[in-house]
């Protein structure tokens, strides 16, 4: 006998036997019994497949959501002329500036009010010497009416003796109602000439409001957005665009966009990483509103992601956003060990040395491991690296894997 065929083991050589039938060998042929001992043979010799098996773990993963949006005002203030008709004539800001409340961004021409207002303190004046002369008059006419009573007064004791006639009476009668009439045609003057004063300063302050109004100031302070005032051009409050629009104590907000199946998730005061276009680094936001519709064409909500202080920051930018919705407690297997095919989603597990299929429902995703909803217990041996090797049934040899193992992707 050669080398190469005493080689070959006797468990080898039974299988091929038995793969053959039954053929004749010197002085026997291959019986039922001897073939079956034969396969038994074999099973015991055939080798295992080893496979790595891990135990599902329990752990917290963190559930984030990313959006994209454009960087806008928090609240944004369209300033424009208080007055109209006026020339602009100086422009003090641009777009840019940092400003504080009441500060001058520009002024508008003063030449027409300063004329009107001079042309007010004439009349202030006149009207002054009116209710002086009016004031005057009305003394008078008290004087008159008081020595006609006092005349009316001696003409009746007389009459009473018979050394005043009737006709003295009645003539000094009709003095006093005259004097009455006068006073109250002074006092009348008066109150008219007052009014008139009252007029003037009305007109006055109206003037003088005008032209405070002349200085277009800021009403917050903030970060000046848009500058659309050109020198020369007349202030008409009637205008499509503001002279100027600031944002308020330069605040920026994300608007985001978030799928209407996340909606019901938003809330205020989540936390969120945001990273506007050309930032290197992410900046801590919250979320400070939330919409309270979704609209009907994109089916996107809106949410408002309030920004930290940054001259960097500009309105109309692009950013994404990483909002965080919760912790999510729960048994996590390495991405490896998911398989997915018509039906959903399942990994391989051994129990006894066989291969079995489990349907799971997967939740969360981190890295290289992903958290199992449904399906799994934690004492299940998981195939690590499932794959296309291995069938619902195969007997298989398993080892558990060290903690780092199966973690790979």
């Amino acid at each position: 006998m050669s080398a190469p065929f005493r080689s070959v083991s006797r468990a080898a050589l039974l299988a091929a036997l038995l793969a053959a039938g039954p053929v004749a060998v010197p002085g026997a042929m291959v019986t039922g019994a001897w073939a079956a001992e034969a396969s038994k043979a074999v099973d015991k010799a055939a080798p295992t497949l080893t496979i790595t098996v891990v135990q599902p773990k329990a752990e917290t993963m963190t559930e984030t959501l990313l959006v994209t949006g454009t960087l806008k005002p928090r609240e944004e203030i369209e300033v424009g002329p208080e007055i109209e008709g006026y020339r602009l004539t100086e422009i003090l800001a641009e777009a840019g500036d940092r400003v504080q409340k009441g500060q001058v961004l520009a002024r508008l021409s003063r030449e027409v009010l300063e004329t009107q207002l001079a042309q007010n303190t004439a009349s202030a004046a006149k009207a002054r010497a009116a209710i002086a002369q009016q004031r005057a008059a009305l003394d008078q006419a008290l004087a008159q009416e008081t020595e006609a009573t006092s005349a009316v007064e001696r003409t009746r004791q007389l009459r009473k003796t018979g050394t005043s006639s009737q006709e003295q009476l009645d003539e000094r009668e009709r003095a006093v109602k005259v004097a009455t009439a006068q006073v109250a045609a002074a006092r009348e003057t008066l109150v008219a000439a007052e009014a008139e004063a009252v007029f003037v300063q009305a007109q006055r302050e109206e003037l003088e409001v005008k032209m405070k109004r002349t200085d277009v100031r800021a009403p917050a302070a903030g970060l000046v957005l848009s500058r659309d005032a050109r020198l020369g051009a007349i202030a008409l409050s009637t205008r499509s665009s503001p002279l100027f629009r600031i944002a308020e104590d330069g605040a920026m907000d994300l608007e985001a966009d978030v799928p209407e199946s996340a909606m019901p998730r938003m809330k205020e005061g989540l936390k969120a990483q945001v990273v506007p276009a050309g930032f290197d680094a992410p900046l801590d936001g919250k979320v400070r509103l939330v919409s309270a519709e979704v609209e009907r064409t994109s089916r996107l909500g809106k949410v408002k992601i309030a920004l930290p202080g940054d001259p960097r920051l500009k309105s109309g930018a692009y950013g994404r956003a990483v909002i965080t919705l919760g912790d999510v407690k729960g048994l996590t297997v390495p991405q490896s060990a998911v398989m997915f095919d018509a039906e959903g989603a399942y990994v391989l597990t051994v129990k006894d040395g066989v291969v079995g299929e489990r349907r799971i429902v997967p939740g969360l995703k981190k890295s290289g491991r992903v958290l199992v909803a449904e399906g799994l217990a934690a004492d299940d041996a998981v195939v690590a690296r499932a794959g296309s090797f291995l069938r619902d049934g195969d007997r298989v040899t398993p080892v558990t894997a060290p903690v780092s193992v199966g973690e790979a992707r």
